[in-house]
């Protein structure tokens, strides 16, 4: 895995907008070295081009939205986790729309989609960010901290004061295969009187049972119920990888949550930036 990697073969998928509830085209389409993963945004002239990339993160409300001369592109963390966790390096993703498909509310439909086009090696080293020292930051009883680790790594912990979430933990020592065995299927969840407050106001027009688990004040709406008991905080450090990526690399570190979120992860990325003693990029790494 020490060079860089894009997809095999284009990928096209249709699929409905959790804030627009509208049908959104996608197309993702193989990119050379050292181009990162680039949303274009087409419109009548072309479209926008937005790298995904940590400067232009432009909302953490609810999902991570970027942008770039006032074009956005929204709800892009779970795509983004499926390019990690798969280990894609490069691609380009057309919408003709201002977000990414929700999809099931996991990155599991993205991770099939990769892995059917399959990826290929590009003939440039990939290059690392190696936490060197430690940082953190907080928002009230929320923390978030990333460590030296030889790995990368992550413990998470979620409390929510709800009967069947409460407080929960869970530990990944990151891999391709943990990542696709016990990640990409969890998917995000809300309370209904969230949701129900959100669609009268205009917003998250697309969310559904379909697309995310539903609780009301003491049960889980949806009839299947959850895919694994730890679906929750599993789906916590599905959106932390996908945030994380937004370094532009893979990072060697041990991310360490307590009820954190996209705000506490952006803020973090920027505040481990701004310390350039805690950490380096390397091109070659062995652990």
């Amino acid at each position: 895995m020490s060079l860089q990697r894009t997809i095999r073969s284009e990928i096209e998928c249709r699929n409905i907008g959790l804030h627009s509830g509208k049908k959104i085209n996608m197309t993702i389409k193989p990119a050379p070295a050292d181009e990162g993963i680039v949303f274009v945004c087409k419109n009548g002239n072309g479209g926008s081009r937005i790298k995904a990339d940590i400067t232009n993160v432009r909302d953490t409300t609810l999902a991570t939205t970027i942008g770039n001369n006032g074009t956005t592109v929204s709800t892009i963390e779970h795509l983004m986790s499926a390019f990690r966790g798969v280990g894609i390096d490069n691609a380009v993703v057309e919408l003709d729309a201002a977000e990414v498909p929700i999809m099931d509310g996991s990155a599991l439909p993205f991770v099939k989609l990769l892995n059917e086009a399959g990826t290929k090696a590009q003939g440039k080293l990939r290059k690392w960010f190696i936490v060197k020292k430690p940082v953190s930051v907080s928002q009230g009883t929320a923390t978030v901290s990333i460590l030296p680790s030889p790995v990368f790594q992550i413990t998470y912990t979620i409390d929510f004061e709800h009967p069947l979430i409460g407080e929960q933990s869970y530990h990944i020592v990151f891999s391709k295969d943990i990542y696709e065995k016990h990640i990409c299927a969890a998917r995000t969840f809300g309370f209904l009187k969230e949701v129900e407050f959100l669609q009268a106001k205009g917003l998250a027009l697309g969310g559904s049972l379909k697309n995310a688990i539903i609780l009301n004040e003491d049960r889980i709406i949806n009839k299947e119920g959850l895919r694994c008991p730890d679906e929750f905080v599993k789906h916590k450090i599905l959106d932390a990888i996908g945030d994380l990526s937004l370094i532009g690399m893979p990072i060697i570190g041990h991310l360490v949550a307590y009820k954190s979120g996209h705000t506490l992860h952006s803020s973090l990325l920027k505040e481990l930036l701004s310390h350039r003693d805690n950490w380096e990029i390397v091109r070659r790494y062995t652990n």
